[in-house]
C-alpha cells in the first residue's frame, strides 16, 4: 500500500499558475486549474504501476477515432490477462500484444454497452479462443459472464471489484483494483467531466449519486482511468476530481441543470454500435469489419 501511495504522489507534481478565465485548460498532458498544474504522464504511470515487480503488468491503449482507452491488465506470475473496453478496429492489435507479451487472455470486459464505437469483444473471442466476455448484468447485453455489484473478477492474483455506476447508461460499472489503488470508470467519470445522460436510459441524478457514492468514496490517492479522453489526458485521481471536476463539484441541482443543457449532437456511430454491442459487437457489422470477422472465424475453425 505504501508503495502505491508513493507512486500516486509521483503523478501529481504541483505548481501554481493563474488562469484568467477560470476554466479548465488542457495542454501536453497537463491538468490546469486556477490553483495548480497536475502533470499526469503516461510514462510515469508505466513506471509506477506497469512493472512486473508490482505484481501487475499494465498497458493503456488508444483508439484515435473514438478517443477510447483500452486497458490491459495481467498477472506477470501466471500470465493471465484481461482487457477492458476493447475497440473492434484494434482487436488484432490487442491480440498481437497479448502474443508478444506471452499472455493468456482470460476475460474481455466492458464497462457498459458503448454507443460511440463497436466493442472488440466478439472479434477477440475469435482471435483468442477460450477467453470470455464480461458485462454488467444490468446492461442488458449478451456476455459469457454477467457481473453484479460487489462481485470480484480475478486473473491470477489480480482482483477487480465491480461497483455499480449507472447514470450514463443503466448498466455502467466501475472496476476497482484495490491492491494497486486504481479504478476504471468507463464513461461515468471522465477527466474533468462525465458521460452524457441523454440516451440509453441515462439519468443525471443517478449519475451524480453513482459517482459520489461509488467513486468519490474511494481513497483520495486512487488513480482513475476513464474510457475516453478528448484532450490528451491519460489518468486522474479521486482527489483531483473531487476538488476540481467542473460538473461533479456542483450541487445535485446545478449538475442536473448542466447535463440537461449540454446540447450535444447525436452520436454518429450509435445506430451501428448499440445493436452490435448488445451481442459482443457481432451484429450487422460494416462490410470491412464483417470481412475481418469472417476471416478470423475461418482461421480459427
Amino acid at each position: 500500500m505504501a508503495t502505491a501511495v508513493r507512486a500516486a504522489k509521483l503523478l501529481c507534481r504541483v505548481s501554481v499558475r493563474a488562469n484568467s478565465d477560470n476554466r479548465w485548460v488542457i495542454a501536453s498532458h497537463r491538468y490546469l486549474t486556477t490553483k495548480s498544474i497536475y502533470r499526469l504522464s503516461s510514462r510515469t504511470m508505466a513506471s509506477a504501476v506497469g512493472e512486473s515487480k508490482t505484481g501487475l503488468l499494465f498497458r493503456q491503449l488508444f483508439d484515435r477515432d473514438s478517443c477510447t482507452y483500452t486497458y490491459l491488465l495481467a498477472d506477470p506470475a501466471t500470465k493471465e490477462a484481461l482487457l477492458i473496453d476493447p475497440v473492434i478496429e484494434h482487436a488484432q492489435r490487442d491480440a498481437n500484444l497479448l502474443e508478444q507479451l506471452e499472455l493468456k487472455l482470460k476475460y474481455v470486459m466492458n464497462t457498459h454497452v458503448h454507443a460511440d464505437h463497436i466493442t472488440g469483444t466478439g472479434l477477440l473471442k475469435k482471435l483468442v479462443p477460450g477467453c470470455k466476455s464480461v458485462l454488467s448484468a444490468a446492461a442488458g447485453g449478451d456476455a459469457d459472464v454477467k457481473v453484479k455489484p460487489g462481485e470480484v473478477v480475478n486473473v491470477g492474483a489480480i482482483e477487480l471489484e465491480v461497483r455499480p455506476t449507472p447514470g450514463h447508461t443503466s448498466g455502467c460499472v466501475t472496476y476497482v483494483n484495490h491492491a494497486h489503488d486504481m479504478a476504471f470508470t468507463g464513461d461515468a467519470l471522465l477527466i474533468g467531466g462525465c458521460g452524457r445522460t441523454d440516451f440509453q436510459e441515462g439519468c443525471a441524478k443517478t449519475l451524480y449519486n453513482s459517482v459520489h457514492s461509488q467513486i468519490f468514496s474511494l481513497p483520495d490517492h486512487y488513480l482513475l482511468y476513464p474510457a475516453h479522453d478528448y484532450k490528451g489526458l491519460t489518468v486522474t485521481t479521486v482527489k483531483i476530481e473531487k476538488q476540481h471536476n467542473p460538473r461533479l463539484t456542483k450541487s445535485l441541482t446545478e449538475f442536473v441543470s448542466i447535463m440537461d443543457n449540454l446540447g450535444l449532437p447525436y452520436p454518429r456511430k450509435i445506430d451501428m454500435s448499440l445493436p452490435a454491442n448488445k451481442v459482443c459487437g457481432l451484429y450487422n457489422l460494416p462490410d470491412d469489419l464483417a470481412a475481418v470477422l469472417k476471416k478470423s472465424s475461418v482461421e480459427s475453425a
